[in-house]
C-alpha cells in the first residue's frame, strides 16, 4: 500500500511539470539579459555572455551609408549598470529560433523604451553557443531606427 502511495505522489507531481526544451532554454537567456538591462543588474548581464562574446549594431552614417559598430560587451556592461533601474526597457518579442546541437540563432524584433518613453526599434539576432554551464550569447548585432516601427 505505501508503495501506490509513492507512486501517486510521483504521478501528481510530474503532473505539473514539464522538461525544459532547448528552446526554452535559449529564450531564458535571452529574457535574462534584457531583465539585467531593465535592473541595470551587471552580475546578470555578465551571466548572459560568453567570455569572447561580439556586440556590433547596424547605423546609417551621416553620408547615408550603412556602418557596422563595434561594441565592447564589457562597457556595455558598464553603461547598462549605470542606469536607474527601470530606464532602459527593451521589448523583444521571438520571431525565430533555430538550434543545431550546441549552437542557437534567434531573430527577436524589439521596440526600445528609455524612462517610459519610445526610443527606437529594429531586430536583434543572437547567437548562442551551448557551453558545459549552459547557453551564453556569442554574438549579437541588431538594426536601430525611429520609423517603421509599428
Amino acid at each position: 500500500m505505501k508503495y501506490f502511495f509513492i507512486l501517486l505522489t510521483v504521478l501528481f507531481c510530474g503532473i505539473g511539470t514539464k522538461a525544459q526544451t532547448a528552446e526554452d532554454s535559449v529564450k531564458a537567456v535571452v529574457n535574462t539579459l534584457f531583465t539585467g538591462m531593465k535592473n541595470a543588474d551587471a552580475a546578470l548581464l555578465k551571466t548572459c555572455f560568453a567570455d569572447s562574446m561580439v556586440l556590433q549594431t547596424i547605423v546609417r552614417g551621416k553620408e547615408g551609408g550603412i556602418k557596422v559598430i563595434n561594441e565592447n560587451p564589457a562597457e556595455f556592461i558598464d553603461f547598462v549598470s549605470k542606469q536607474k533601474p527601470g530606464l532602459a526597457d527593451e521589448r523583444i518579442r521571438f520571431e525565430t529560433i533555430k538550434i543545431d546541437g550546441p549552437l542557437a540563432l534567434v531573430w527577436t524584433p524589439y521596440e526600445f523604451y528609455y524612462n517610459g518613453q519610445f526610443s527606437h526599434c529594429g531586430v536583434n539576432s543572437f547567437h548562442l553557443v551551448r557551453f558545459g554551464n549552459g547557453w551564453k550569447i556569442q554574438f549579437l548585432i541588431d538594426t536601430r531606427r525611429k520609423q517603421g516601427c509599428q
